[in-house]
């Protein structure tokens, strides 16, 4: 396992994360341990959540997730070998406001109020007094969070970007949060989120989790460059595009116990010119030799802007694949390759 700096921070994260949103809808808390045991054992020592957590979000499991990370922190005693990183809910555009995860059945909203909320809640759920990183999970102004190719310009109801900062900084100060991130972010919000920092002494945006893999790119178009010469790293979410890129949804696959069969909720990766560039990746991988998940894993892992690469799994199969992608070698062939691909499908699922 290799492991690289959090943003500016003196933070050391391996560059596989650990992805857990499954725990408390698909997998259960014995399942979760499970897998807790074995990716730390391979040496994957960041691990990501959300207050909002198990997906998809709905009252009756919310926070599960987080409490079996917590009941395994109790159970294992193993908190300081793990860098945590947890997430405050936004305005909720792209989920109808949640509202039943608020005390007050307010509209989530990234107030000082609802933080301080989020981060006592997440505090104890997760049975610790501090998290490593804590991420804005979507931006508190109303933006096309999940897909779309065209601007929009909603109502800018926003809380600023200053009075943000300072509601994570008293945590910060406290000591419950070490450093923050953002998350489903554009240009425009983290340079103003860095401008504020700068201006008023604030706490420094670390990362930016955003969804990135082969069949949505569009990171590189503004982002990237931010996120290497500010040192703001990308989080690379979805990296397997929600299981696309494995193939076992080609052609109208419906597996037994997959997230399409359960949810469906799919239709971010369903788009137009989706099941060409899926096909082509997945072709790619078998005419290497490579499994299709860790061709797209090793693609994001492979990129300069990237700091790590977030993996979920409901079986130990999937877990143990996954992480094995991260010892494989990215060759010139290979990238001229999935580029070739991508400049004739680019970007189906953003």
């Amino acid at each position: 396992m290799e492991y690289a700096k959090l943003g500016r921070t003196d933070v050391t994260v391996s560059r596989c994360c650990l992805g857990t949103m499954t725990w408390g809808s698909q997998n259960s808390e014995a399942e979760a341990h499970a897998q807790m045991d074995y990716a730390l054992g391979r040496g994957v020592t960041f691990w990501d959540t959300a207050e909002m957590y198990a997906s998809p979000p709905n009252p009756e499991t919310q926070g599960r997730t987080e409490e079996y990370i917590g009941s395994w922190f109790q159970k294992t005693g193993k908190r300081q070998e793990v860098v945590l990183a947890s997430k405050v809910a936004g305005q909720g555009a792209a989920f109808g406001g949640l509202s039943w995860m608020r005390k007050d059945g307010a509209t989530t909203r990234q107030t000082k109020a609802q933080i301080d909320e989020a981060v006592e809640g997440s505090l104890r759920r997760l049975k610790t007094d501090y998290l490593d990183l804590y991420q804005l999970h979507w931006p508190d102004r109303r933006v096309r969070v999940f897909g779309g190719q065209t601007f929009k310009d909603y109502d800018q109801d926003f809380e600023s970007f200053g009075d943000i900062l300072e509601a994570l900084d008293a945590h910060v100060k406290k000591g419950s949060i070490r450093h923050v991130g953002v998350s489903n972010e554009f240009p425009w919000g983290v340079m103003r989120f860095l401008a504020e920092s700068e201006k008023q002494g604030l706490p420094r945006i670390a990362s930016i989790q955003n969804a990135y893999h082969l069949a949505n790119r569009t990171f590189e178009y503004g982002l990237a460059e931010i996120a290497m010469r500010e040192q703001v790293g990308l989080l690379a979410y979805s990296p397997l595009a929600q299981g696309q890129l494995t193939g076992k949804y080609l052609d109208g696959a419906t597996p037994a116990g997959s997230r399409k069969a359960l949810y469906n909720r799919m239709q971010r990766y369903e788009g137009p010119g989706s099941q060409e560039a899926f096909h082509a990746y997945v072709a790619l991988a078998q005419a290497n030799g490579i499994d299709p998940a860790q061709l797209a894993l090793k693609f994001c892992d492979g990129r300069p802007f990237v700091t790590a690469t977030i993996i979920g799994a409901t079986s130990m199969d999937q877990l143990k694949t996954n992480i094995d992608a991260f010892d494989l070698a990215w060759t010139d062939d290979l990238e001229d390759a999935v580029n070739a691909i991508h400049a004739r499908h680019p970007n189906p699922c953003p």
